[in-house]
């Protein structure tokens, strides 16, 4: 089993990309998950090679890291991105079926003369 699916492994390798001096338990709010899975998925991703640590030598708070993708991280990086995006366009175009057919439903309950079932936002555009 994956430490993180590929949509939390994307948010947490993006977010590193973004601001490399984000704290643990910044990284655990925003992706919903405890401090100690984010050590432990951090401590994995430096283990694999996908991210070097630095310490803040000159910050009064000697907890205070960096986490720095490595080219190898960058990599990772871009192929969980393409992963991601295709399950979100396959979840997309899913969506957009289904949502196509309620609408139909919709249309045909109106023809029906049952305004009360139509729902707002149905309507065609």
């Amino acid at each position: 089993m994956p430490l993180l699916q590929d949509q939390d492994r994307y948010r947490l390798l993006r977010r590193l990309a973004e601001n490399p001096g984000a704290t643990q338990r910044e990284l655990a709010q925003e992706l919903g998950v405890s401090v100690g899975k984010v050590n432990y998925c951090l401590k994995a991703l430096i283990g694999r090679g996908l991210l070097k640590i630095n310490n803040f030598r000159a910050s009064g708070n000697k907890r205070a890291y960096v986490y720095y993708l490595t080219p190898k991280g960058a990599e990772e990086k871009a192929r969980v991105t393409v992963r991601f995006l295709r399950q979100k366009m396959t979840e997309y175009e899913i969506l957009k079926k289904e949502i196509e057919e309620l609408r139909g439903e919709a249309r045909a309950t109106e023809r029906q003369g049952r305004p009360e079932a139509m729902i707002e936002g149905a309507q065609r555009r």
